[in-house]
């Protein structure tokens, strides 16, 4: 089907389904911004960490599987470079038998936009690839854009933008792209008309809903990206876009090497991250849940692991939104960024790349107002705490994923979950509370 590898959900008979406000494509869909982290208390790791105990989290974990909210969740936390302890409960679907373990594989949706970024830090690091040059350098197309002079208004009305666009604007979401699941009137329309829809949910649409095109090889994807008006002057504006997609393809262009196998050579298969994957082979696939849609208090499934959208090859890898993974090895991502660069000996990038990949790399003067950041700072791919949440830097994932570092306190979280729209529970704005709340109480 040629819709496979669109941002879609599975066809529903109920059309009540249809009308609930939360099961909108936007609200489907939309990344995991609620992931706010709350201010951090002092904590000693050496204290806090003596053994299983976060009372806290487990009896809210317990209570979404008791509930039948979720079918299962699983937390992975652990301080400096110890192993994570786990809190894992319920089962991988609802009325299964098969249990949550580490190993289980999760669509982590936007939490793939960090590994992309961090691996936009390596080509820094090496020289490939400058913050501040113009990506029209790899891609011409880019290098004289439009910008709409309303964000929802004609194509056609524009002016010349007065900024390129950076590697820094494209993983701080600076960059003044859209995104299918923010932008709205004929950008919208552009983007679902030439396929820019760099995401995947389901292989059935939902009645009622746009289908967009089928999305294009990535090299045509950047042309068509390019040949449409931004919505603001690089620099300008922070708004959550498809900037990360393209900066996979620029991190192709700068190291010459496939994107997606970039990823395996020079992140995955060093920090011994076996389980992530952009299509889950055949093998692996009875270690991935359903993933499910919420609606009046009910899930229904809308990817299931024996027809999962995940099984076949996508377009290219998504930057922004692509990666399956598995709590342990998401840990490993977490353990080398706390790590600055490095786990267990094995350094995939220096100390000062990798700190300045979770430091506010915001553009001066860039306006917050009203979005998802606002107080707080953007760096390669995922939030930055500021004042009393500084040393913080993470992001979550569309189906409710959630995971963090904390370098000023030296310990990592990551929660995992299947349910969309991430905001139809708590769960992913809660999960950095609660986890602070345990260790607070851990520390006294």
């Amino acid at each position: 089907m040629q819709n496979t590898h669109n941002m879609q959900t599975q066809s529903l008979t109920d059309q009540n389904f249809l009308r609930d406000a939360s099961l909108t494509r936007r609200g489907l869909l939309r990344s995991a911004g609620a992931m706010g982290l709350v201010a951090a208390a002092p904590i000693s790791a050496a204290k806090a960490f003596q053994g299983p105990s976060f009372p806290i989290l487990t009896k809210e974990l317990n209570g979404y599987v008791a509930k039948k909210k979720v079918a299962g969740m699983i937390a992975a936390i652990g301080f400096g470079n110890q192993e994570p302890q786990y809190i894992s409960v319920g089962t991988m679907n609802l009325g299964g038998s098969m249990p949550v373990t580490k190993e289980t594989l999760w669509r982590i949706y936007s939490q793939t936009k960090p590994v992309t970024g961090m691996a936009a830090m390596i080509l820094v690091d090496e020289g490939k690839l400058d913050l501040d040059q113009p990506i029209a350098d790899f891609v011409p197309e880019f290098a004289k854009m439009k910008v709409l002079k309303k964000a929802n208004g004609s194509l056609s009305d524009t002016v010349d933008a007065t900024t390129q666009i950076t590697p820094r604007h494209l993983m701080t979401h600076t960059a003044g792209l859209g995104y299918n699941i923010v932008s709205k009137g004929p950008l919208l329309d552009a983007y679902n008309e030439q396929g820019i829809n760099p995401g995947q949910v389901s292989k059935m649409a939902l009645p009622g809903f746009p289908v967009p095109a089928p999305t294009p090889p990535i090299d045509e994807f950047a042309r068509r990206v390019a040949s449409l008006p931004l919505i603001a002057n690089p620099g300008e504006k922070w708004s959550y876009s498809i900037g990360l997609d393209v900066l996979g393809y620029i991190i192709q262009l700068a190291s010459g090497v496939e994107f997606g196998e970039f990823l395996k050579t020079r992140i995955f298969d060093p920090l011994g991250m076996n389980s992530t994957y952009f299509t889950v082979p055949d093998a692996d696939l009875p270690r991935l849940p359903a993933n499910y849609a919420v609606a009046f208090g009910s899930l229904f499934p809308i990817d299931t692991p024996k027809d999962s959208v995940y099984s076949e090859k996508p377009a290219f890898p998504y930057g922004g939104s692509g990666l399956v993974s598995t709590a342990y090895d998401y840990d490993r991502f977490l353990r080398m960024l706390l790590g600055k660069g490095a786990l267990n000996g094995t350094r995939i990038m220096s100390e000062k790349a990798a700190t300045l990949g979770m430091s506010n790399l915001l553009p001066a003067g860039v306006n917050l107002k009203g979005s998802w950041v606002e107080g707080q700072g953007f760096g390669a791919g995922g939030r930055v705490g500021l004042g009393e949440q500084a040393g913080t830097f993470g992001w979550g994932g569309a189906a409710g994923t959630n995971a963090f570092v904390d370098t000023a306190r030296g310990f990592r979280a990551g929660g995992y979950v299947q349910y969309m729209p991430s905001n139809a529970y708590p769960f992913q704005a809660e999960f950095p509370k609660l986890v602070y709340q345990d260790l607070a109480a851990l520390s006294q």
